[in-house]
């Protein structure tokens, strides 16, 4: 009786909270969006003040998105930050003269390298205007600093620090996992770098996965130390060593190695900019963020009949029509509204995915070569467009990178799960199948599979691979056998895939926007048109909220066997025939 009342109580506890957290929520919503209403001003002598630190950088967020952190994020949602906005936010700050310049806030910011490079590029772009940029933090990531190298200077907290001592990173490898608990993966698979099903069946990378792991980390180092040398005045040698041996280890080593120009304490920072801006002490400093700065500027030629659609693919590929991946209903559709439309006279595919379902991508590739029939097709590559994010890409006209995108995986591999032992050895269930045909069970997971089966699928996969080798070859004009010569699920750097034909130009969006403007004769006048169409930040927060509280429900239930629930879950999606990317690559 008393473990009843227990859960009675958490289940009464649970709802009262459930209740409670809406009740709060909506009377924000309400106090927000009354404030929300006011039109946004921008004031003479005014700083664009980018804080970033705890924000995820993805791709969009929602024109009317509201910045919660000074409220302490109320609502427990992941806290992002859309690019798109802060690179129409930069642009519009470069050229308004009320502006004086930027306090960038970077230091816990997070980020693949190729969008920090585009926010980073954004940022160059602001100074060419001779206005200032002024960064500080009380600790930096080695990314963090990547951005704010660019600022005028940089001050760090007096007890502060910079992780500066390059790239790594880590797998995490299931092996020893799976032999305790039963269960042993039934692995297929073409090419020696399609590494992607390691974690399932080694303890430690392989040395093809460790050669074009350490390739592409130091390539992407190399390029990073060479953006923040010159950033800094610093010779790329002297910088290097600094990195190499972890030379930043206190804070005034930072002040030392030429990596801050000195330590401050907050309120001596507000002092700097006080003098930047010449006024009094005893002032306030009038400053402006993102999303109210966006809302005062007016579209670009938006009777233009030149239009340009681009079309942002985030997440992973999958089939149907689900929200927040790329799903090929949806994207599908989204791609042959373009090519029909008059209006539009070029597509820009944006493209930020580690792959996923073969078949899912087959159907975008579908759309994306009858686009190219139709009308100049490109595709702009955000932080990784690998595996199943190439496929989609490869019929393009052309395809642009930044050096620092992680690119190719042209690989497929398949995997299914036999649970046989953990069913029968662990928990004592067992099965009996009654079939008409010698296949009629294919792939049962509660046994071995047969040599028979392993035979069809392996066929399946090979099958699989020539077909995305193909699709390689006429996108890219390129023989079936130079495309293997680079293929084998192998991953590469934006620099490293131009250098083997598999990106044609160097740069970011807002490059390929202007290169398919370019094409179509548009000059300037032209205007971009974002699709899918973004939901609100009312909407975002609704669906949010109802996952942060089951997020909440489970942790409270299972404690710290969460984060591998987690890793269980994440499980799922490789169950299948499958083009992505070694693993979820987290560069650290």
């Amino acid at each position: 009786m008393k473990f009843l009342g227990n859960v009675l109580a958490v289940i009464v506890g649970l709802f009262v909270f459930s209740i409670l957290s809406v009740l709060v929520m909506f009377g924000l919503i309400g106090m927000l969006a009354a404030t929300g209403s006011d039109k946004v001003t921008v004031n003479e002598n005014t700083v664009l003040h980018l804080d970033l630190n705890g924000r995820t950088i993805v791709e969009r967020t929602s024109e009317d998105d509201l910045d919660f952190s000074s409220l302490g994020n109320p609502f427990g949602q992941d806290l992002t930050a859309g690019l798109l906005n802060l690179k129409k936010a930069i642009a519009e700050a470069k050229t308004n003269d009320k502006i004086k310049g930027i306090y960038l806030n970077t230091g816990l910011v997070f980020a693949g390298q190729a969008s920090l490079l585009e926010l980073r590029e954004a940022l160059l772009d602001f100074k060419t205007s001779g206005k200032f940029i002024l960064a500080y933090d009380e600790a930096y990531t080695e990314g963090g600093y990547y951005v704010a190298s660019v600022a005028d200077e940089i001050y760090l907290n007096p007890l502060g620090g910079i992780d500066f001592n390059g790239f790594s990173a880590e797998g995490i490898f299931f092996k020893g996992l799976f032999e305790k608990v039963g269960v042993k993966p039934e692995i297929f698979r073409v090419g020696e770098f399609k590494s992607a099903v390691e974690p399932f069946i080694l303890e430690k990378s392989s040395p093809e996965a460790r050669l074009q792991t350490q390739s592409f980390l130091d390539d992407m180092n190399e390029f990073a130390l060479h953006e923040v040398a010159e950033s800094r005045g610093i010779t790329y040698d002297s910088l290097k060593k600094t990195n190499d041996l972890m030379l930043v280890r206190k804070p005034q080593d930072a002040v030392t190695y030429g990596l801050a120009t000195d330590l401050l304490y907050f309120d001596q920072v507000l002092s700097k900019l006080k003098d930047k801006l010449g006024v009094d002490e005893d002032d306030d400093i009038k400053t402006i963020n993102v999303t109210d700065l966006n809302s005062t500027v007016k579209s670009k030629n938006i009777t233009s009949s030149n239009r340009i659609a681009v079309i942002v693919a985030e997440g992973e590929i999958v089939g149907g029509k689900a929200d927040g991946v790329i799903s090929s209903d949806k994207f599908a559709k989204e791609i042959r509204k373009a090519r029909k439309d008059d209006n539009i006279k070029a597509i820009v595919l944006r493209v930020n995915s580690p792959g996923g379902s073969v078949v899912a991508s087959e159907v975008i590739w579908r759309e994306m070569a009858e686009a190219k029939k139709a009308k100049p097709v490109y595709v702009s590559m955000g932080e990784v467009a690998a595996s199943g994010g190439y496929y989609i890409s490869a019929p393009a006209d052309t395809i642009v990178a930044q050096p620092n995108t992680i690119t190719g995986s042209i690989g497929i591999f398949g995997m299914m799960f036999n649970a046989q032992e953990l069913l029968n050895d662990k928990l004592g269930i067992t099965t009996d199948v009654v079939k008409t045909g010698e296949l009629s069970d294919f792939m049962n997971p509660t046994r071995p599979m047969t040599d028979v089966e392993r035979s069809i699928i392996q066929n399946i996969i090979e099958d699989g691979y020539e077909t995305f080798i193909s699709r390689v070859s006429e996108g890219r004009g390129m023989s079936a056998e130079a495309v293997k010569e680079i293929a084998s699920g192998r991953v590469w750097t934006g620099n490293q895939a131009k250098e083997r034909g598999l990106v044609d130009v160097m740069g970011g969006l807002n490059t390929t926007i202007q290169l398919a403007a370019d094409r179509i004769g548009a000059g300037d006048d032209y205007r971009v048109v974002y699709y899918p169409a973004q939901k609100s930040w009312i909407e975002t927060l609704m669906e949010d909220f109802g996952k942060n509280v089951q997020t909440k429900i489970l942790k409270s239930e299972l404690g710290t066997n969460y984060t591998l629930y987690q890793q269980v879950e994440k499980l799922k999606s490789y169950e299948g025939i499958q083009v992505r990317m070694p693993q979820d690559i987290i560069i650290k």
